[in-house]
């Protein structure tokens, strides 16, 4: 195993379980699986410290907790020793290095915790053997699972290969993949060891589908010189130490640093209180303590809604000390019971296919975020006031909040290879262990956030009005067209993308750039959470703009200050005069026409006026238009604040 250090937040994305990272010392390694995260044989394992909680989020994956990533700690002198030396498993990947002296490849294994040196004649007058390096290609499939690239059998054009050569992977000049070349036996042109044949990488990413829509890869159809014997995927899931499975599924070679190697799949929930303030933050930590929530669950299923709050208290004081429970109040502690457990609240739903669960939507999973927050909440975990709003946003805002305090909480469900595609729940978690647990022991890797931000909520009569416009419908059909025709070539799932979701996405990431400039945070470090649907039950057209930073950077009450009035009014009017004219125009409004950015699924939105860190954008910069916002140069009337003069 190889050892190095990263931020807890970044285990659970971008690199959680599956993932391939490079350490300082240039290792790649991957995320191993969460059979081993925490060995229950270490008799100072304290899990409380690592539990987290969120009723909603819970029941929607259908899990018992969350936990957050281990910290390392180092054995002090002290008393306390709880959690010392506890760490995230990692693997060696890939197997294969080879030399960057004599480009000789070697296989090596999993757990190899030093550099391999290079075993081959030609440095044996060296006092110090040179360190191999790792080779940059992988292969994947849809299925998620991962191998080394099967050098031995592309260039021997076979699956069990007789020849036993040294291999040598030389780069012979040119940008792309036809330079690198795979050799066997071939030293300086000249055959060594083994049966000089040679073969170039080139066209191992590719593939394509045929008339009957079927996908195809030219590593799976072109590995073996043989047509009708093609190379599928073993199954292979090396973060879980599993090299061979079963699959049968095309596989393809990629780059291991390619965008296509891993989409994390991860699902974030506002905390909402069951019944406003009714649980404390003493109380939200003495439910952290293992022996609390675990008697709370067994009393559950014996007592149901009917529990005594005075068996509660008795059956607890026999295995927490009993002074964690002098501040807390019989009332609090059934609050908390209620909280922890549904009892008498309304449980999110998984849909049904086929008998395997996909979530529901986000803008139904999101419909109680949206009521809870537009109004004023007060809780301790999540609390909102009216800051009023200036009298020159009113005519297109109905309402603005400052939330002064919100908890979200963001689990990794699963992963995804080859395309961000939809991932059903069941099959995202087997990802992520050897084993899978009951819903009883069931947990997910997660990080909280505890932060601030801004809500603002468009005028309803005012959009549906500007929605019903032929030119705006017309322009957002463009990008649902664009995407379509992605989603048709790679298999994704299509989707319509309504007028307001692109003004309130783009007019997100508008504010997102100014507030950078207001208020002091870094742009990777705020947020958008987008509320909108048309949907007949549930009209909404909300955004919510808030600290993603799980640090100090997301208490300092930078953005409750900017919320109010006359701040929001010279963020808005900073945002939307940049907006109307891009460093790079008339070509960012020009090549907007046709498409620009990720999948050309943006209109006129660029680098140079909003884009952002894909840490902050819930749609991977895409389905962005500054026209829908404020227009464009042939019709300044088309945007939604085009009227707006600020």
């Amino acid at each position: 195993m190889s050892t190095g250090s990263m931020r807890r937040a970044q285990v659970v994305t971008p690199f959680g379980v599956g993932a391939m990272s490079v350490l300082v010392n240039g290792t790649s390694i991957i995320t191993a699986g969460l059979d081993h995260w925490y060995p229950a044989s270490n008799p100072n394992l304290a899990l409380e410290e690592y539990q987290e909680h969120d009723w909603r989020l819970e029941a929607r994956l259908r899990v018992q907790e969350f936990r957050l990533p281990p910290d390392y700690r180092y054995q002090g002198a002290g008393s306390d020793q709880r959690n010392v030396k506890l760490t995230v498993p990692v693997l060696r990947f890939p197997r294969w290095s080879f030399c960057m002296y004599c480009k000789r490849l070697k296989l090596s294994t999993l757990t190899m915790q030093q550099g391999e040196k290079c075993p081959d004649p030609e440095h044996a007058d060296r006092q110090y053997k040179p360190r191999m390096s790792q080779v940059p290609f992988v292969a994947i499939c849809v299925a998620g699972h991962l191998d080394d690239f099967p050098f031995d059998k592309w260039v021997h054009r076979a699956h069990n290969p007789k020849c036993k050569g040294i291999l040598r992977l030389e780069s012979r000049g040119g940008g792309g993949l036809e330079g690198q070349v795979v050799t066997c036996g071939l030293v300086k042109g000249k055959v060594v060891d083994g049966c000089g044949k040679q073969r170039s990488l080139l066209g191992i990413t590719g593939s394509w589908r045929d008339s009957q829509g079927e996908e195809h890869t030219n590593l799976t159809d072109q590995l073996s010189s043989n047509e009708n014997d093609p190379h599928y995927c073993t199954g292979a899931r090396p973060w879980l130490a599993e090299l061979d499975g079963v699959c049968g599924l095309p596989i393809r070679g990629a780059l291991r640093g390619a965008g296509n190697v891993y989409f994390p799949k991860v699902e974030s929930s506002i905390y909402l209180p069951r019944k406003e303030g009714a649980v404390s933050v003493e109380m939200h930590e003495l439910m952290r303590h293992p022996a609390v929530s675990a008697t709370m669950r067994t009393l559950h299923t014996a007592f149901g809604e009917d529990l005594d709050v005075a068996v509660l208290r008795k059956t607890l004081m026999r295995n927490v000390p009993p002074e964690r429970f002098k501040p807390i109040s019989d009332e609090e502690l059934m609050a908390g019971y209620r909280d922890l457990l549904g009892v008498e609240g309304p449980q999110p739903e998984s849909s049904e296919e086929g008998g395997t669960e996909l979530l529901t939507e986000d803008d139904e999973w999101r419909y109680p975020e949206y009521v809870a927050i537009r109004e004023t909440p007060k809780d301790d975990y999540l609390t909102a006031t009216n800051p009023g709003m200036h009298a020159d946003l009113s005519l297109h805002f109905d309402r603005v909040r400052s939330v002064d305090v919100l908890r979200e909480t963001r689990a990794l469900r699963g992963f995804t290879r080859v395309r961000d595609d939809v991932l059903k729940l069941s099959v995202g978690k087997a990802l992520l262990r050897r084993r899978s647990l009951s819903p009883e022991q069931d947990w997910l890797p997660a990080y909280v956030v505890k932060g601030e931000g801004i809500y603002v909520e468009l005028d309803s009569d005012r959009l549906a009005k500007w929605e019903a416009r032929p030119k705006v419908q017309a322009r957002a059909d463009k990008i649902t067209a664009h995407y379509g025709h992605v989603a048709s070539q790679r298999g994704l799932h299509a989707r319509t993308l309504s007028p307001r979701f692109v003004l309130l996405h783009t007019l997100g990431h508008l504010l997102i750039n100014q507030l950078v400039f207001a208020c002091g945070y870094s742009s990777a470090s705020l947020r958008e959470r987008l509320y909108v649907s048309d949907a007949a039950d549930r009209q909404t057209a909300g955004l919510l703009l808030y600290t993603a930073a799980g640090d100090s950077e997301g208490t300092m009450g930078g953005l409750v200050r900017m919320s109010r009035p006359d701040n929001l009014r010279s963020v808005f009017a900073s945002a939307l005069s940049g907006a109307r004219w891009c460093s790079t125009d008339p070509v960012c409004m020009d090549a907007g026409e046709k498409g620009q950015g990720p999948d050309s699924c943006n209109l006129a939105a660029c680098h140079g006026c909003a884009l952002l860190p894909e840490t902050s954008c819930e749609q991977f910069n895409r389905f962005l238009d500054r026209g829908l916002v404020i227009g464009t140069i042939t019709d300044p009337t088309l945007g939604y604040f085009s009227d707006l003069d600020l």
